[in-house]
């Protein structure tokens, strides 16, 4: 249902437009060409096989290479991850990618001929919305997590939205802008030719020739929603996921933004309209067997922390926490559990941190399986931390992270524990393990920086904070962390060298990404 002009409903005037509409020439023309493919209800309409989507031809694609588009994407989000409106939560993240990852591990084709590295994260914004960015970036709307009832909806999304990675409709639309700027010049000449003749002559050519190019864009992105919903059903399909509850979500979505789409004429949705969707999702998958697909347990405590985080100012923490006492009247015990753990989390941001662990002893209570949630286990060693019981909360976590041995976040959490109980010898050889083990995790770097600094070793901790910025993508910041290490009074003679070289890499770096910049502007 996402209604667009030049911009969807749901963006127009929001986080993408607002923030990103001052970039260079390449950055304007990405936002139009991402605000197309943002969906308020995305939705599957066929079951063609990905491969047997049409193959893009090298017109389409001469204008965006795999490379640059991840470039530009990876730029994109150094500025959303600066932004107050991203939802900068390591848990949440967490499970938003380990969610993604699993459709995508589902069709692995679908990371294109560029073997696009997937990353997935949430905007807190009500809007039901989800949108694909340059290079395999997808962000979700915190108000659609919480409107999804089931794993199922939630990947009826996603898996829409990778569905327009895949077949790479920004580097298509670029293509497809080029044609339409040719036929808008040529009306152009063809009007000035006529004007000696006719003005009125000479404004219909040009106002055909603009007509005519914005009906091409129109039918443009509607064609890529419809190329996006085969590679999401199909994903939906093959996963085991239930179709049949994307009907019922679509109908929620239609309600949601019913204001913004009963006065706009079919044609100009550049989606399909949501009844005609919705109608045709019914006829496809009707001959289908019902399959039930069980929810992680973590899909109901993640939107639970999410409504919390939405709003945490003190009115917001007031109207969550009724909600969750609302919700608990619900005879669900999954959703009552979820409801406890609201509640729990709401405590911990308020402060209250004994009946915040009450609460989430009853959520434990509730659910015999909660002890496989991750997000559980995150909570309790959050509040462990905050009532000042360290060891403890390092036993916790030390369990946690040998149950859940691929969590990031548990072993974010047993490093950080390790400090708060100023076991600094094994949380630096843990980090620097972790740190071998996964190069590019700039969260690994912050907590070696926190050792360092720590233990009184400046040099190590100005390098460490510098290959932090480094990963952040902010190669000044690098560059003069690596200058402070140097001037630090401890710098050994074998940290000077290491750090000469690094700095000449930096700079190097630095200096390719400032022509990179000219030349695309």
């Amino acid at each position: 249902m996402g209604v667009v002009l030049l911009f969807s409903h749901s963006m127009s005037g929001s986080f993408l437009e607002k923030k990103f509409f001052d970039l260079k020439r390449w950055q304007r023309f990405l936002i139009s060409a991402i605000a197309v493919m943002c969906i308020a209800a995305p939705i599957a309409t066929s079951s063609y096989a990905i491969q047997d989507l049409p193959t893009l031809g090298d017109a389409d694609r001469e204008g965006l290479t795999p490379v640059v588009e991840r470039r530009l994407g990876e730029r994109i989000m150094r500025d959303i991850r600066r932004d107050m409106d991203y939802l900068d939560d390591v848990a949440v993240t967490e499970y938003m990618n380990n969610f993604g990852q699993s459709l995508i591990a589902i069709r692995p084709e679908v990371r294109g001929e560029a073997g696009y590295d997937f990353f997935f994260f949430v905007i807190k914004n009500p809007v039901l919305n989800a949108f694909a960015l340059p290079g395999g970036f997808i962000g979700v709307h915190s108000g659609l997590i919480m409107a999804a009832q089931t794993e199922s909806e939630l990947a009826s999304v996603l898996a829409h939205e990778i569905g327009h990675v895949a077949q790479r409709h920004i580097a298509r639309m670029l293509g497809q802008q080029k044609q339409n700027s040719m036929i808008q010049l040529a009306s152009m000449v063809l009007g000035a030719l006529t004007a000696r003749a006719s003005s009125d002559g000479a404004m219909a050519a040009m106002m055909g020739g603009a007509g005519y190019a914005m009906q091409r864009q129109l039918n443009f992105s509607r064609d890529a929603e419809r190329e996006a919903d085969r590679v999401g059903l199909q994903m939906l399909t093959d996963g085991g996921f239930e179709t049949s509850g994307m009907v019922a979500f679509f109908g929620r979505l239609q309600n949601a933004s019913r204001n913004y789409s009963n006065n706009i004429p079919s044609y100009l949705l550049t989606h399909p309209l949501t009844t005609e969707r919705i109608a045709d999702i019914e006829a496809r998958i009707r001959g289908q067997r019902y399959k039930q697909y069980i929810d992680n347990v973590d899909f109901q405590f993640v939107r639970a922390r999410i409504r919390v985080l939405q709003d945490n100012s003190v009115q917001g923490l007031r109207e969550t926490k009724a909600y969750f006492e609302n919700q608990f009247t619900n005879n669900m015990q999954t959703q009552q559990a979820a409801a406890k753990f609201g509640l729990a989390f709401v405590a911990y941001q308020q402060g209250v941190f004994e009946e915040a662990a009450n609460q989430l002893q009853e959520a434990y209570r509730l659910l015999p399986n909660a002890k496989q949630s991750l997000l559980m286990r995150d909570l309790d060693i959050d509040i462990k931390l905050a009532r000042k019981q360290n060891d403890s909360a390092v036993t916790t976590a030390d369990a946690a992270r040998k149950q859940f041995p691929l969590s990031r976040l548990m072993a974010y959490q047993y490093a950080t524990t390790l400090l708060e109980a100023k076991q600094y010898a094994p949380a630096l050889t843990f980090l620097r393990d972790q740190g071998q083990l996964y190069r590019t995790d700039v969260i690994i770097q912050h907590l070696l920086a926190k050792v360092y600094e720590a233990q009184g070793k400046r040099a190590l901790l100005h390098m460490t904070l510098a290959e932090s910025y480094v990963l952040s993508g902010s190669l000044p910041s690098a560059i003069e962390q690596l200058d402070i290490a140097r001037k630090s009074d401890d710098a050994t003679f074998y940290e000077h060298s290491v750090i000469d070289a690094r700095e000449r890499e930096l700079k190097e770096r630095w200096l390719a990404e400032q022509q990179e910049m000219k030349d695309l502007s």
